[in-house]
């Protein structure tokens, strides 16, 4: 009977310490969910602060203090030791989450102020030249397309080379000292005195021409393009060179001179005249129409005014387009 009332005893005592037991367990789990939960917080924080940190993330600055050595048989609280992991979880938490928003205020203020910086310089006025420096040249607008030079490069046939003249060979003499007729014909042609040498020269060997004295006025015209290249009268001698070569037979030599009638004096007076003769020359040359077509081209292209002014080039271009096919 005795024992039957210690056993009763020791049951009822069981029942009674038990519930405590398993509250402190419950309790117990509860906080240590907290912690996992916010030292995953923590770890997906510090991924956004520090990108490409590697795993490698920053320590919290408030270290718990270190635990005290606890002696053998001492009572310690698990519980209290939960408890100081969750405080200090929760201050270094909100530690990185001033430092993300400190970071992303002072990424706006570098964004604003950019983009400030770029709106001055694009709104600042050209700098001013510097005093007593030289003002800008303003140049004047051509009046017309510039010329093209290249159309016709192709259709130039090349310079012929002269020949040498051996050193025991004795020149030829002039035609008129070879000729007492021809040096009669060349006295017989009046030579101007207007008092500008390069428009006698000019006109001297414009007669000279007109009576058929190709030689002579060529050397006429030679001296008036080299000599007085910037008067008026070179475009119109370096013109008659080049018909008087055609109207010599040599078309080679015309075409030279006509094209550089059109490249040395672009806006000579004689300069469409120069165009129009070397497409005849190129057709006495029997070069391909192409070439003889880009020179008409060309030739309408910077001078079509002076073209149409011109009853008898007018008609002259628009017989040699028909004859070489043009489009």
């Amino acid at each position: 009977m005795r024992n039957l009332a210690m056993s009763v005893i020791l049951l009822s005592s069981a029942a009674v310490v038990a519930p405590p037991a398993h509250a402190q367990s419950g309790q117990r789990g509860a906080i240590e969910g907290r912690v996992d939960r916010l030292e995953g917080e923590m770890r997906a924080v510090q991924r956004k602060v520090f990108p490409g940190g590697s795993g490698q993330y920053v320590l919290p600055e408030n270290q718990p203090p270190a635990s005290e050595t606890i002696l053998p048989g001492s009572p310690t609280s698990p519980v209290a030791d939960l408890t100081t992991r969750v405080d200090s979880l929760e201050t270094q938490l909100r530690g990185l989450v001033a430092q993300s928003e400190t970071n992303q205020h002072r990424l706006q203020l570098l964004d604003a102020r950019i983009k400030a910086l770029e709106a001055s310089a694009a709104a600042a006025p050209a700098p001013a030249p510097a005093l007593g420096g030289p003002a800008p040249i303003e140049r004047p607008q051509p009046s017309k397309p510039p010329v093209d030079k290249t159309l016709v490069d192709k259709a130039v046939p090349p310079k012929p080379t002269p020949a040498k003249t051996p050193a025991a060979t004795p020149t030829k003499p002039t035609t008129a000292a070879a000729d007492p007729a021809r040096a009669a014909k060349i006295a017989a042609v009046e030579r101007p005195e207007t008092g500008d040498t390069a428009e006698d020269t000019y006109l001297f060997g414009y007669r000279l021409w007109a009576a058929k004295l190709y030689p002579e006025a060529e050397a006429q015209f030679t001296t008036v393009t080299t000599k007085f290249s910037t008067h008026k009268r070179a475009s119109y001698a370096q013109n008659l060179l080049g018909r008087s070569y055609l109207d010599e037979g040599k078309p080679s030599l015309a075409s030279l001179a006509f094209y550089d009638n059109y490249k040395k004096w672009p806006d000579g007076d004689r300069a469409p005249e120069s165009l129009y003769y070397l497409a005849q020359a190129l057709v006495k040359l029997g070069k391909p129409a192409t070439q003889v077509c880009k020179v008409y081209t060309e030739l309408t292209r910077s001078y079509g005014s002076k073209v149409e002014a011109d009853a008898r080039m007018k008609a002259g271009v628009a017989k040699g387009r028909a004859d070489s096919s043009c489009s």
